[in-house]
C-alpha cells in the first residue's frame, strides 16, 4: 500500500485530521476534501458559540498540523457534483475514506435537512464518482445505527433499528453503499465506532464537555443518573482500525465494529475525571429524547479479519486526553 493515493473526504473533521496525519506517517500519498464549513472554522462564527474562542484555536491548530505535514488540502465543497467530480479526477484516488457528515445527532435532529445533504448527498457524489473506477470506498457509518441495544453487545449482524435522524442517514448510507457494491461491483467497507473521544475534538461528545467544565470550574451535567453505558473509544484505536480496513483486503466488502469493545458507564469516565480535576460539582439532568439504548460493540470480527488490537480503556485514554486539554488549554487560552 505504500505511496497509494488516499483521499479523505471531510478531513478536517475530528476523526480525519488525526487519520491523515497517521496515514502520512505510514508513506501514504494523502489528500483531504473539506469545506470547513460543517463542525468546523466557517461553522464558529456566531458570537453565541459556546467556547468558540477555545474551539476557533483547536480547529486552527488541526490546520496547522495539516500543513506542518504538508498533506494536501482541497477547500471544497464536496455536494458540488460537477466541480468535486474533477478533483477527484485530479487527485486520482486508489482509495477514498468517506468522512462527510454532520456529526451529533442532536444537531441532526433539529436540522434533518442539512444532515442528509452533508451526509447522503455528498457520499452520492463519492459513490457516482467511484463506480466506474472500482474505487474502495469506506464509510463511516455509527453505533447509532443499532438504535437501542436488545442486549449488553451486538455485534455486526444484529438487525438495525435507528433511532432519530442522525442513526437513520447512517444506516442509509450503509445500505446504499451496499447497493452500489451489487449493482456496480464497487469495493466497500463499513466502519461503526462509538462513543470517540480524543485530542482536537470540537464535536461536544460526552468526555470533551466534561473536561471544558472542569476546566472552566463549570458544574458537570450528566443526563440521566450517569449508570448509562456507552463503548467509549479513543480516537488512536479507531485510527488503527481504519487503517487496517486501507491496508488488508479481508476489510473489503465487510463491516465492521471499531471500538473499544467494552462498555462503561458515564459515571466511571466521571471517575477518571475526578481522579484529575478536585472539587467539581455534578448535577444530573432528565435525559434527552431520541437517546437510544446502547453498551459493548463486538469487536471479535475485526480482530479476527483485520488484527485489531485496541490499546486504550477510558482509564488510560481518558486520563491522555485530559492531559492533552490541560496542556493545550494552558497554552493557547490563558497565556494567549
Amino acid at each position: 500500500m505504500k505511496n497509494k493515493n488516499i483521499l479523505l473526504v471531510g478531513g478536517c473533521g475530528f476523526i480525519g485530521h488525526n487519520l491523515a496525519l497517521e496515514l502520512v506517517k505510514k508513506d501514504y500519498n494523502v489528500s483531504i476534501v473539506d469545506s470547513l464549513a460543517v463542525n468546523n472554522l466557517l461553522s464558529f462564527t456566531d458570537n453565541s458559540i459556546v467556547n468558540k474562542s477555545l474551539y476557533r484555536n483547536i480547529l486552527n491548530n488541526r490546520i496547522e498540523l495539516i500543513n506542518k505535514k504538508k498533506i494536501s488540502l482541497y477547500i471544497e465543497d464536496a455536494r458540488n457534483y460537477h466541480s468535486i467530480s474533477k478533483l477527484y479526477d485530479k487527485i486520482n484516488p486508489d482509495i477514498i475514506i468517506h468522512l462527510a457528515a454532520v456529526s451529533h445527532a442532536n444537531k441532526s435532529n433539529k436540522d434533518p435537512h442539512s444532515t442528509f445533504d452533508h451526509s447522503l448527498r455528498t457520499l452520492e457524489n463519492t459513490l457516482d464518482f467511484s463506480k466506474d473506477k472500482k474505487i474502495h470506498v469506506i464509510y463511516m457509518s455509527s453505533s447509532m445505527v443499532y438504535g437501542d441495544f436488545k442486549s449488553d453487545s451486538v455485534n455486526e449482524n444484529e438487525i438495525c433499528k435507528p433511532i432519530g435522524i442522525y442513526g437513520s442517514l447512517k444506516y442509509s448510507g450503509e445500505i446504499i453503499l451496499k447497493s452500489y457494491n451489487k449493482i456496480f461491483d464497487l469495493p466497500y467497507t463499513i466502519v461503526r465506532p462509538s462513543a470517540l473521544y480524543g485530542e482536537r475534538c470540537v464535536s461536544r461528545r460526552v468526555g470533551q464537555i466534561f473536561i471544558e467544565s472542569a476546566l472552566m470550574k463549570q458544574d458537570i451535567l450528566i443526563n440521566g443518573d450517569g449508570n448509562d453505558k456507552l463503548d467509549f473509544t479513543y480516537i488512536d484505536d479507531l485510527i488503527q482500525g481504519i487503517v487496517l480496513c486501507c491496508e488488508n483486503k479481508k476489510a473489503k466488502n465487510e463491516t465492521f465494529n471499531i471500538t473499544y469493545g467494552n462498555a462503561r458507564k458515564i459515571n466511571d469516565l466521571l471517575a477518571v475525571l475526578k481522579s484529575q480535576f478536585k472539587d467539581i460539582k455534578v448535577n444530573y439532568v432528565a435525559k434527552e429524547k431520541f437517546v437510544p439504548e446502547r453498551g459493548t460493540l463486538n469487536i471479535d470480527k475485526a480482530k479476527k479479519l483485520l488484527g485489531y488490537n485496541p490499546s486504550f480503556s477510558i482509564d488510560s485514554g481518558y486520563k491522555r486526553y485530559i492531559e492533552w486539554y490541560k496542556n493545550f488549554f494552558e497554552k493557547k487560552m490563558l497565556n494567549d
